[in-house]
């Protein structure tokens, strides 16, 4: 968990609205240095224009934002050189060879990441030499990232990031983005286990509105509660909630030893608890 330091997003009751339609109501957050971040939500949460507002790629009706200590809707060349963007999808030039373009993009940046490692890093060794329109879906996605990396950015903004990777790619993505030392990331992705492995902290919208901000072990204590104990004792089977289920399994073994058989822990997880917390905002409404 990174400590709380400097603040590099600092979001205060942001709002929009189109028309008569309020998109976001009253959203305020903050992300520190190093931190990463994940924005869940469900479809229409308001998960996309959040990330368009702190990006500048979108105006805002109300609220103060601040990116690396500016104004997103004012920043110039310089600001938009210390943030890298990965969006859904991006058009990109199909005639140029991979390596080519990820030089040519860090050549624009103080201190890229050295391209051959870069290469390596999001799983292109292979199509290194190729012209970006023979890739498939999952190669282009990867790209996609080593574009957004490539300078070395202090924020990092990872829309959906993984979306086409097979597990394999996956999970040498995932060692990427842990390997960014200093890089704060904001992270939106439906992946619960993708966001589970990499958040240090997680900010759920709904309807337009923050619904919960903390760790997914502290939302799952408040939202869901207890950790399930399942074991067997004398042939019998026995199930029980707890919030300590390491002291439980202790006292366990301390009280019945060699008699425990079938000893399951099942810990809340943040799709437990992301469930539950749209559950009570749809009951709520």
């Amino acid at each position: 968990m990174v400590e709380r330091g400097d603040v590099v997003i600092d979001v205060d009751g942001l709002r929009m609205r189109y028309g008569v339609v309020d998109v976001l109501v009253d959203v305020t957050f903050q992300v520190c240095r190093g931190e990463v971040l994940a924005l869940l939500g469900p479809n229409g949460a308001g998960k996309s224009t959040t990330i368009e507002v702190l990006e500048g790629f979108r105006g805002r009706s109300a609220g103060r934002v601040s990116v690396l200590g500016v104004d997103p809707a004012l920043a110039g060349s310089a600001w938009r050189g210390r943030v890298g963007v990965v969006l859904q999808s991006w058009r990109d030039h199909g005639k140029w060879r991979v390596r080519e373009l990820l030089a040519y993009l860090g050549s624009c940046y103080a201190s890229p990441w050295d391209v051959d490692s870069l290469v390596a890093a999001v799983g292109l060794e292979a199509q290194a030499g190729q012209k970006i329109r023979t890739l498939s879906g999952g190669q282009r996605r990867r790209l996609d990232v080593a574009i957004g990396v490539v300078g070395r950015p202090e924020l990092l903004f990872l829309d959906e990031p993984t979306v086409g990777f097979d597990p394999e790619a996956r999970r040498e993505f995932h060692e990427l983005v842990r390997g960014l030392e200093g890089t704060t990331v904001l992270l939106t992705t439906h992946d619960l286990h993708e966001a589970e492995a990499l958040a240090d902290r997680i900010v759920v919208l709904d309807r337009g509105r923050v619904i919960a901000d903390g760790t997914a072990a502290e939302l799952a204590r408040v939202i869901v509660g207890e950790d399930e104990v399942r074991w067997t004792v004398g042939g019998q089977r026995h199930v029980e909630a707890t919030a300590d289920s390491t002291r439980f399994a202790f006292d366990l073994f301390r009280r019945f030893g060699d008699e425990v058989s079938e000893l399951e822990v099942r810990r809340t997880s943040l799709e437990d608890t992301y469930l539950a917390l749209v559950r009570q905002a749809e009951e709520v409404a």
